[in-house]
C-alpha cells in the first residue's frame, strides 16, 4: 500500500483556482494511475480526472477545459490545477493511485482528502 496525502484545498470565491497536490510515501510502480476523485456534500463520490504513467490523461466532462493534471517526481507527485471554479465544483477531493500489473489494475493508496469549498 501507498500512502497518500493531499494538500491546497481551501476557500475561493466562483471563478477564482486552486492547484491540489498530492505526495505518495514513495516510488510508485512504472505502470501506474493517479487520480482525482470528489466527494461533494450527500453525493457519491466521482471521478474528477486521472494521469498515466505513460502521460496519459482522462477528465470527467464536468471538469474538461477547466481542470489540468499533471505529474512530477517520476509520478510520485501529482497535482490538480482547478480554474474557473463553480459552486459545483464544491467537495471533499480524494487523490487514489492505481498500478496495473499482468494486466490487472489494482488500487494501492487513497489519501485521506483535502476540502474545497467554492463560495457562490
Amino acid at each position: 500500500q501507498v500512502q497518500l496525502v493531499e494538500s491546497g484545498g481551501g476557500l475561493v470565491q466562483a471563478g477564482g483556482s486552486l492547484r491540489l497536490s498530492c505526495a505518495a510515501s514513495r516510488s510508485i510502480s512504472e505502470d501506474n494511475q493517479l487520480g482525482w476523485y470528489r466527494q461533494p456534500p450527500g453525493k457519491q463520490r466521482e471521478f474528477v480526472a486521472s494521469i498515466t504513467s505513460g502521460g496519459g490523461t482522462n477528465y470527467a466532462d464536468s471538469v474538461k477545459g477547466r481542470f489540468t493534471i499533471s505529474g512530477a517526481s517520476g509520478q510520485n507527485t501529482v497535482y490538480l490545477q482547478m480554474n474557473s471554479l463553480k459552486p459545483g465544483d464544491n467537495a471533499d477531493y480524494y487523490c487514489k493511485a492505481d498500478v496495473l500489473v499482468g494486466g490487472r489494475c489494482s488500487t494501492v493508496g487513497w489519501g485521506q482528502g483535502t476540502q474545497v469549498t467554492v463560495a457562490s
